[in-house]
């Protein structure tokens, strides 16, 4: 940029220059989250920044994909991006030696990510996301570990049990409800990310169009009964054993159109930082993208931005 024939000293919008003292806080940010995983024993991965665009547009988030991506053409022709997300690098990486891996797997990093967002608290365009996920188990006790390790993190960082609330859904019981109505996989993509918005949208907001067949097929089921999943059911239960607390919210959906199950959120209860911090959940079938058989995996990602707002609100230590 030129400001008055110069070259500004300012930033590319939407991204941080760290100072030292900035460096500090991140390096803190950055050291908690690899002892907590580490002492779970999950081993530590990588994998760059660009990525094939088309990586995303099958099972990635629709805003993202079409809104948020930043690619480009590079000089042999091809479409590439900045990585938005890491679950699909992990992915890949998973399906191109999928035959050699011994499982259960446990692997986390901590990901350079970019999405073209409006800069605002809590978001920025460019970020750093811890990235933790368990491959190569079916059953509730991958649902259980990963909460568990989420919960462990956010105690590590100083937060008390009333700072947060962790939230939980059954994705594929909130499948059931609108299945009846669905006429195809994208009416589905549509559903969620409509019942992700939900509780934002004004009462005429949530009849226009479709909406209004969703909301009658939310309203008139089992939805706001949906502590009788069993497997929300049995989650609960190994997680109340271990003192941890999480509370079945039926409109909890997530972004993401590869999640398959279980999905949480984590969301900050203090009046002045009332969001949601982070979250994740089960995805089974994305291996399939490359013709791989697919790996049972749960995981999350937690970013640098929302912790560090979670931090400053709470006045926790940043050092």
């Amino acid at each position: 940029m030129i400001k008055n024939g110069n070259l500004s000293t300012d930033c590319y919008k939407g991204v941080r220059d760290f100072y030292p003292e900035d460096m500090a806080v991140q390096n803190y940010i950055f050291s908690t989250w690899k002892k907590a995983a580490e002492k779970f024993g999950y081993s530590e991965y990588s994998a760059s920044v660009l990525e094939p665009a088309e990586l995303y547009r099958s099972k990635g988030s629709e805003e993202i994909v079409n809104e948020q991506m930043f690619t480009f053409t590079d000089r042999g022709g091809r479409e590439v991006a900045l990585r938005p997300e890491m679950t699909p690098s992990l992915a890949r990486m998973i399906a191109a030696r999928r035959k050699s891996l011994k499982f259960p797997l446990r692997w986390y990093t901590i990901a350079n990510c970019f999405r073209y967002e409006r800069p605002q608290r809590g978001r920025r365009r460019e970020h750093w996301q811890l990235n933790a996920d368990i491959m190569g188990i079916a059953g509730i006790e991958a649902e259980v570990e990963i909460i568990s390790l989420a919960h462990t993190i956010m105690k590590v960082f100083g937060a008390k049990d009333e700072d947060f609330e962790i939230r939980i859904n059954d994705r594929k019981a909130i499948f059931k409800i609108f299945e009846p109505i669905l006429r195809d996989k994208t009416q589905w993509s549509e559903a969620c990310r409509f019942l992700d918005k939900r509780p934002k949208l004004k009462p005429e907001e949530q009849e226009e169009g479709n909406k209004k067949y969703f909301t009658r097929a939310f309203n008139q089921s089992e939805a706001g009964n949906i502590h009788k999943s069993k497997m929300l059911d049995e989650v609960k239960e190994a997680l109340n054993a271990k003192g941890i607390k999480i509370v079945l919210d039926s409109s909890l959906m997530r972004g993401f159109d590869y999640y398959t199950g279980m999905v949480f959120e984590v969301f900050d209860t203090h009046p002045d930082n009332n969001r949601s911090l982070f979250g994740g959940g089960r995805y089974d079938n994305l291996l399939e993208l490359f013709g791989t058989e697919p790996v049972p995996t749960v995981g999350f990602g937690m970013g640098d931005i929302t912790i560090r707002d979670f931090l400053e609100t709470h006045k926790l230590p940043l050092k």
